[in-house]
């Protein structure tokens, strides 16, 4: 269901400094549509048209007025679709800050972990089941090994991404995961000491569970694939056994700064964010990315330009829809049931809404507090509402709608030309 935006977020899409995406898809999508480079699913052809009709006359628009001095706000509605890079984006923030009333009092440590890409094909062809799989074994190689090192049940945030930084298909999740957890003899909240961490025992557990998991699917005859029979299936793991499998710990971060500042930066975001997209000329679109296979002086990842036509653009984004009903982040350990942890164990502090403004100073316009819309600015008293207009498709006739109080539904009135 769509909700409303607030005006300055209506009129921030209006500003021709700021690129779109919505507008590069305005300008070249019915002309990729009829001759795509590969298969258009369903739930893209949905993504595109939220993505298009996103705080316009096509999705309604309410109006409120002063009942004082008559002064009338137009509030647009959003989409709400994951694949809307501000849709995704207000979620995340809105996420972000009603999660950190109900995370562990303890420090956490932000990992990474990725698939060789030798796997994309089979994902591709068992999108959801292997997807699945993924974000399973990840958080189940943190739980069993705080348990059998530790004794300690933690509390895990697994976060799915499909795309690196030039939006290539490149599959890994992120992870939040407390250092620490509660001791289920004693059911003290107790933090890890020290930082060592044998990664490559780790890395090895990590694909045996997936292989472990994977092959079980294929024992299963669900598993859709081209190997002729279980001996090339065989070659096919041993192959990807010497392949890449990168499991990347970073150092134990505080609560809950830097920790919600790594959730806002990885959670339920679009995979392409349009602050960096910096210039639409002609069919060819161009958007910064980091190069991590080139590094400053500083040892930061250098900032590159990518510039792609449409017919390689679309096809290369379009590729990041989430799955219909998919869930993209997901709780483990004690994160699995919050509502069980002990409230002393919580931490209770801090404005999440400013650490996430801190991590995106890029996107502090989106998040920058603004007036009531609904509070006259003269007047200072509530707006009433009014009516709601709606754009007919292919149409310039415009539907005015009034809302029927009783019964809590909107009724057509009449229809403007």
């Amino acid at each position: 269901m769509c909700t409303p935006a607030l005006p300055s977020m209506a009129a921030a899409w209006k500003d021709e400094k700021h690129f779109r995406l919505a507008t590069f898809f305005d300008r070249w999508w019915d002309s990729y549509k009829l001759s795509p480079a590969h298969f258009i699913s369903p739930e893209q052809y949905k993504a595109v048209n939220a993505l298009r009709c996103c705080r316009t006359e096509a999705y309604g628009v309410d109006h409120y007025a002063c009942p004082d001095c008559g002064e009338i706000t137009p509030v647009y509605h959003s989409c709400k679709n994951r694949f809307c890079p501000t849709c995704s984006w207000q979620d995340t923030v809105k996420w972000a800050d009603k999660l950190k009333d109900s995370m562990l009092s303890l420090p956490h440590r932000h990992v990474v972990v990725t698939l060789p890409h030798q796997l994309n094909g089979l994902i591709k062809r068992n999108n959801k089941e292997l997807l699945d799989i993924l974000m399973r074994t990840s958080s189940q190689l943190f739980k069993d090994w705080m348990w059998h090192k530790h004794h300690l049940k933690p509390g895990i945030i697994t976060v799915l991404h499909t795309y690196g930084e030039t939006k290539d298909y490149h599959c890994h999740v992120h992870m939040i995961v407390s250092w620490g957890g509660i001791d289920p003899d004693t059911h003290r909240l107790k933090a890890l000491k020290g930082l060592y961490v044998d990664y490559n025992f780790l890395k090895d557990k990590f694909r045996e569970l997936f292989e472990k998991q994977l092959t079980a699917l294929y024992d299963s005859g669900l598993l859709q694939h081209s190997f002729a029979d279980l001996q090339s299936y065989t070659r096919f793991l041993q192959r990807i056994r010497k392949k890449r499998w990168i499991l990347h710990l970073e150092l134990p971060m505080d609560i809950p700064t830097q920790v919600i500042r790594y959730i806002g930066r990885y959670s339920k975001r679009a995979c392409l964010s349009e602050y960096k997209i910096t210039g639409m000329e002609g069919e060819s679109i161009r958007f910064r990315y980091k190069d991590y296979k080139h590094k400053g002086l500083d040892g930061k990842p250098l900032e590159q330009e990518l510039e792609l036509h449409y017919r390689d653009f679309f096809p290369r984004l379009l590729q990041h829809v989430p799955l219909k009903n998919f869930r993209l982040v997901r709780y483990y350990g004690l994160y699995a049931n919050r509502s069980t942890i002990p409230q002393e164990y919580l931490y209770r502090e801090g404005s999440e809404a400013e650490i996430i403004k801190e991590a995106h100073p890029e996107q502090e316009s989106e998040l920058q507090e603004v007036e009531n819309p609904l509070v006259c600015s003269h007047c200072h008293v509530n707006k009433v509402y009014l009516y709601t207009t709606v754009k007919k498709r292919n149409s310039s006739q415009v539907i005015v709608y009034k809302r029927a109080l009783l019964q809590k539904m909107k009724l057509p009135i009449e229809q403007v030309a």
